[in-house]
């Protein structure tokens, strides 16, 4: 039995990212820049974005972090969302689920433009992943297809079972 060790392949994948960035420095090129847009105070989104802005510090990207209470107007929300669309200095962003439930989840991921779309949640991000197509993917899945391809674990014939498949997993 092979035990994964998930900390540490993330902390190897950190590295290799952070030189990544270096190289893309020195050739002169931008840093990376996501931003992250959290509605409310869910402790499990705050830690999850918390998460993201010390990662991006640590590979070295820029990050923005968008806080803004849960009393927010949908048409508020999206004006952001428009904003950083718009904002060449983003290359992508997320914004955190879940939302307060008077705004309509499916509206703001409809109004992220997919090629920002971290989370790889917009149909055409799904799609063009359906395909093998270059988009972002969606940050669970691939980190389990990270995992399993990094201890050389073969997958093709055998069985699974997820649990409370979201669009996330």
């Amino acid at each position: 039995m092979v035990l994964i060790d998930g900390k540490a392949t993330s902390a190897k994948i950190k590295e290799e990212i952070a030189e990544e960035v270096k190289t893309l420095v020195a050739e002169g090129k931008k840093k990376p820049h996501l931003a992250a847009v959290l509605v409310g105070s869910d402790g499990a989104s705050q830690t999850y974005v918390n998460a993201k802005v010390k990662a991006c510090e640590l590979v070295g990207f820029d990050s923005t972090l968008v806080r803004k209470e849960s009393n927010i107007t949908e048409d508020e929300l999206l004006q952001i969302i428009d904003d950083l669309n718009t904002n060449d200095d983003i290359d992508g962003f997320i914004v955190q689920l879940p939302l307060p439930d008077h705004i309509d989840e499916h509206k703001v991921t409809m109004a992220i433009k997919p090629e920002k779309d971290v989370d790889g949640f917009h149909p055409t991000s799904l799609g063009k992943m359906l395909l093998g197509l270059p988009t972002f993917l969606p940050a669970t899945p691939y980190g389990i297809v990270q995992l399993l391809e990094r201890y050389g674990i073969e997958t093709s014939g055998k069985h699974c079972v997820v649990m409370g498949r979201s669009h996330i997993v």
